[in-house]
């Protein structure tokens, strides 16, 4: 027996080798299934506008259309046009109701011409709509289906675009805020209490809030306001004050009371960014037309939409991300956009 153990432990090694080579082989076929979509992807240049946008129009697998076409509006920060590929789930569920999906990266980023920060609101509106008629004239694209997506800061951007561009047939906002100085607030009082700030720390950091605030307000220059306040500013750049100076008085309420298609509106129920409760009463005080406003909340949800343990830095997260994205949103997040919009009748012009 005693000479037969070294091929037994060769044989036992073997196998336990390529039992892990198989797990490997079928994890990484299992990513590579994960991170596929039905979707044919083109890399685009978007003309018309201030700025050459590199883009990408995502059309679905099968046909040759017409398909109708949903604009991607960013939310805040340097972001790509998949969004380092989380929009690509969002565009395959899209694209599963008839519709392609169009969006580019944010001026100056991954070399794009311009800069995002140099970008108003009514900027980013102008750009969306210079993209939509861009789209419009692309082989394959029906003109006459329309739609707007948009995350968080898009919300100051989508009403204006739905108002201003004939024809766009629905818009769906995720996690969008009101009023940018309420939502602001907010925000860092739900930080302060997720960290269980004492309320001495509470008072200190509202009180250099609305310092940073009168500068603003005064319409000072960068220096002006780091003369004045000096650490408030904290780590707060040039560029990022002119941007925030730019748009600080950023409200909704009137471009929402003008807007007259259907909306979804997309809520998480543990988003740290927005009050969503004060946004939903927004939305239904001021889009009341018949069945025009359609409200999903997801109590588990995060400001992205995100299940919490993506979010949280664990591993789990991370492998969840990696090997399976769709299962990165909140149970039912993709399938009910698809579900509205394929519930928005056709028409057979522009309004």
């Amino acid at each position: 027996m005693a000479r037969r153990t070294p091929r037994i432990r060769l044989r036992w090694l073997l196998g336990s080798l390529l039992a892990v080579a198989l797990l490997v082989g079928a994890a990484g076929g299992w990513v590579l299934y994960g991170n596929s979509y039905d979707l044919r992807e083109q890399r685009v240049t978007i003309t018309g506008g201030v700025q050459p946008l590199d883009g990408v129009l995502a059309r679905p697998e099968g046909g040759d259309g017409p398909y109708g076409v949903v604009v991607f509006i960013h939310g805040d920060g340097p972001v790509d046009a998949t969004h380092d590929t989380f929009y690509r789930p969002i565009w395959e569920s899209l694209a599963k109701a008839g519709y392609a999906s169009l969006s580019w990266n944010k001026p100056g980023v991954d070399g794009a011409p311009g800069d995002w920060l140099d970008q108003s609101m009514d900027d980013r509106a102008a750009e969306a709509s210079a993209a939509i008629a861009w789209a419009r004239a692309q082989p394959g694209i029906d003109p006459d289906r329309v739609g707007l997506w948009g995350a968080s800061q898009a919300g100051w951007v989508l009403p204006k675009v739905a108002d201003r561009v004939l024809g766009v047939r629905f818009v769906i906002a995720v996690s969008p805020a009101v009023n940018w100085s309420q939502q602001g607030r907010y925000n860092l009082l739900a930080e302060l209490a997720d960290e269980h700030a004492p309320q001495s720390r509470i008072d200190a950091e509202l009180a250099r809030r609305e310092r940073v605030n009168d500068q603003l307000r005064k319409g000072a220059t960068y220096e002006q306001a780091r003369a004045a306040v000096g650490a408030d500013l904290g780590d707060l750049t040039a560029a990022r004050w002119r941007f925030v100076l730019k748009n600080h008085t950023a409200d909704a309420t009137a471009d929402l009371a003008a807007l007259k298609v259907p909306v979804l509106l997309v809520l998480g129920g543990r988003d740290r960014n927005v009050d969503v409760a004060d946004s939903e009463a927004g939305y239904r005080r001021l889009l009341t037309g018949p069945g025009q406003l359609t409200v999903r909340t997801y109590p588990s949800a995060t400001h992205g939409l995100a299940r919490p343990e993506v979010e949280d830095g664990s591993l789990y997260g991370l492998l969840v991300a990696v090997a399976a994205p769709r299962s990165v949103f909140a149970d039912g997040y993709l399938d009910d956009q698809r579900h509205f919009v394929e519930a928005v009748a056709p028409v057979g012009g522009r309004r």
